[in-house]
């Protein structure tokens, strides 16, 4: 049972916020809160400290606004020194540009910080497994912002010679481009396996092999490789 339990770092420069979360995580079977860190700069070193000692952090949870290193930067430095640990940003309504950046980062997801506490735990699991955990009211602007930028600066294409959206999709199977399409709705691997008449062991399978075709690092970038592509 100890070998199941998600591990859980939280970094937020307002020591109420982590109390607040802290309290809530405690009452949840299957997660630890490990360490707490007021920074990007404080969250990299409880993180090797961690490591030297032979544990780990399997989920960290980003606040992006704080003082010194901010949680963007903290999450790109994480994803690329760390890269057994996820990242869950905390994100406002107002704060759009800092949920697309966190994201481009590597950020495994993220949620408003008003989440309720069962949104926040449910959001956790799903990282800590490899899911995605996006606030559905942020995911819908982001991906705007996403395909503004992936379209503004192209020039025309004489007709035919432009690349359709599904060539991108042409290393996949019909079946996985079916499981990415519903990933990208949203669903998770119980939902697919409803859907498509699979075992969640065979979906599993291959949501792993479409990341891995797409070289995505999970199911959020794969919903938004998704819907920058068309899909």
């Amino acid at each position: 049972m100890s070998e199941a339990q998600i591990r859980v770092m939280l970094v937020d420069d307002q020591e109420l916020i982590r109390t607040g979360f802290r309290l809530v995580l405690l009452a949840e079977p299957g997660i630890d809160v490990v360490a707490e860190a007021a920074d990007g700069e404080a969250a990299l070193a409880a993180l090797s400290e961690l490591e030297a000692g032979g544990d780990r952090c399997d989920v960290v949870l980003m606040d992006v606004r704080m003082p010194g290193m901010n949680g963007i930067e903290a999450t790109g430095r994480i994803v690329a020194e760390h890269p057994d640990t996820r990242v869950l940003v905390l994100t406002t309504f107002d704060l759009d540009e800092y949920a697309t950046g966190a994201i481009q980062a590597g950020a495994s997801g993220f949620l408003l910080k008003d989440a309720r506490p069962d949104d926040l735990v449910d959001a956790i699991r799903r990282v800590a497994g490899g899911d995605a955990a996006m606030a559905p009211s942020v995911t819908r602007r982001l991906i705007e912002q996403l395909r503004l930028v992936e379209t503004a600066p192209t020039a025309p294409v004489a007709d035919g010679a432009a690349a359709t959206p599904d060539q991108a999709f042409d290393v996949l199977t019909e079946r996985e481009l079916d499981v990415l399409r519903l990933i990208a709705e949203g669903l998770n691997n119980a939902e697919i396996s409803a859907k498509l008449f699979l075992s969640e062991s065979t979906v599993k399978t291959h949501v792993g092999r479409v990341l891995a075709k797409l070289q995505l690092r999970d199911r959020v970038h794969a919903v938004i490789f998704a819907k920058q592509h068309g899909l």
